[in-house]
């Protein structure tokens, strides 16, 4: 019966340290796939930094002189662009900006003293566009 015990105790002992010398490498396998807070963090501020900039590129727009002139010429209350801006969804708000910003780099390529009218109608039914999208979602 003491062999029998010896026996056991020395399996017992195997098992036990295979079970324990895989213990690190199952760790190490699953600190690869943990993500750090800071990543996390990151990655949620995103979308909220990109609609921000968003906002702004279409504010700075509608903001210009050019664009107030033909918002006024419209009869279109700038104030009532500026709030309808924040209450775009993203998608609609990713697109319009898109659009401002290519409007604002025509102006910069050295347009920016003379508008056509074709360029303030643009500024017109983008504003119309940011105020009628935000009456229709809320």
């Amino acid at each position: 019966m003491n062999v029998f015990l010896r026996c056991c105790a020395r399996m017992l002992a195997v098992i036990l340290l295979l079970c324990f010398a895989n213990a690190p490498r199952a760790q190490a396998q699953d600190q690869r796939h943990v993500v750090s807070v800071d990543e996390l963090s990151k990655d949620a501020a995103r979308p909220a930094e990109a609609r921000q900039a968003h906002e702004a590129a279409l504010r700075q727009l509608f903001s210009s002189e050019q664009a107030q002139q033909a918002l006024r010429s419209a009869g279109i209350d700038y104030r009532k662009v500026d709030q309808a801006v924040g209450g775009l969804s993203d998608d609609d708000l990713a697109r319009l900006a898109e659009r401002s910003r290519q409007m604002q780099n025509s102006f910069a390529a050295g347009r920016a003293g003379s508008l056509s009218d074709r360029d303030l109608l643009i500024i017109i039914i983008i504003a119309v566009l940011v105020i009628a999208l935000v009456a229709v979602l809320h």
